[in-house]
């Protein structure tokens, strides 16, 4: 009889279940089906993340390592480190709130640069406006421009204003034929100029009425500069620094969920699968996936150089790929539960 083998494990649902004792998950699961089909005996040695797997896999503490280990470069250069074929291909995804934005964020977006300046241009433009027509009109047409300079371009720039907005109340009107010149080119400037002044309070209104509260990140280029939380010990930690993100390491995936719920990280960076298992296990949740994945992911179990397991581990891995036996069981484990 074949001697029993250490296999280190370690990782989050879907891909590790079972707390402590480790029964099942993804991983567990691909891992007891190769060890039947090799007859290899194995005793499980649950570790507490990625990297204390490897480091105890090149200490030869253990004998193999699975979970979600991804490969990657700097993985596959290590010293006295292999990798199998890989069994399992994912992304990195980030895990970010649902809810709307409170009142006062949704204010924002109408103290901000394009309503503001918008409104900004519209009063220079009716004062500069009112005082020509008040400069025209004051002599001739003192009645309605009176030759008091605040009552007068007061009543130029309401003149200019009800020419804007095409309203046209009549009850102030230019006489003189400089007056006049002026009122003209300004109706055919003002048709710019109200563009202008939609197209910036669209915008405000777009951000106000919309559920996404300013800042919220969309796409990749967003994580630059925003506090995330991600898992110790996982490739999530590189992937924070490449997108320039403020990264806030955690012991697992529930603590790092956790810093979200308080507030704490605008994010959480971890493997898409796992995050999808998350929600699909909450229900009603107050988080959803981001619209996009930040990095492909191939995942596989790490052995020492010389392992006897290396050659037989490839075969029965390819097979059970080809055959659909690990969609089969990544089907199982990730379907959604039943609806009551």
């Amino acid at each position: 009889m074949k001697k029993p083998i250490r296999v280190g494990v370690s990782g989050s649902p879907p891909f590790v279940m079972g707390g402590p004792t480790v029964q099942t998950g993804i991983s567990v699961e691909v891992w007891q089906e190769v060890a039947t089909r090799l007859n290899q005996p194995f005793v499980l040695v649950p570790l507490p993340n990625t990297d204390a797997n490897l480091q105890a896999l090149l200490n030869r503490e253990v004998d193999l390592a699975i979970g979600p280990i991804s490969i990657t470069p700097d993985r596959l250069a290590m010293e006295g480190l292999n990798f199998s074929q890989p069994y399992f291909h994912g992304h990195l995804g980030l895990l970010v709130p649902t809810g709307s934005a409170p009142w006062l964020r949704r204010l924002a977006p109408f103290f901000g640069w394009a309503a503001l300046s918008s409104l900004g241009v519209l009063m220079l433009l009716l004062f500069f406006v009112g005082n020509l027509i008040w400069l025209a009109e004051r002599r001739r047409n003192y009645e309605q421009f009176p030759r008091h300079y605040l009552h007068g371009v007061g009543n130029g720039m309401w003149f200019a204003l009800v020419t804007l907005t095409t309203v046209g109340y009549g009850d102030r009107a230019p006489l003189s034929r400089t007056g006049r010149t002026v009122a003209g080119v300004w109706m055919l400037l003002s048709l710019l100029a109200l563009s202008s002044v939609t197209a910036g309070l669209a915008s405000a209104f777009t951000l106000s009425l919309s559920q996404q509260s300013p800042g919220r990140i969309q796409q990749p280029d967003d994580l630059t500069g925003q506090s995330v939380a991600v898992v110790r010990g996982t490739t999530s930690s590189i992937w924070a620094q490449i997108y320039g993100a403020k990264a806030t390491s955690t012991s697992d995936l529930n603590a790092a969920i956790g810093l979200l719920k308080a507030g704490r990280v605008k994010a959480v960076m971890f493997d898409r699968p796992a995050l999808q298992y998350f929600l699909q296990k909450q229900g009603d949740s107050d988080f959803k996936l981001a619209p996009f994945a930040l990095a492909a992911q191939t995942y596989g179990f790490a052995f020492p150089d010389g392992s006897a397991l290396r050659v037989p581990l490839d075969v029965e891995i390819v097979d059970m790929v080809r055959s659909g036996r690990i969609k089969a069981i990544e089907d199982r484990i990730l379907q959604p539960a039943p609806q009551s």
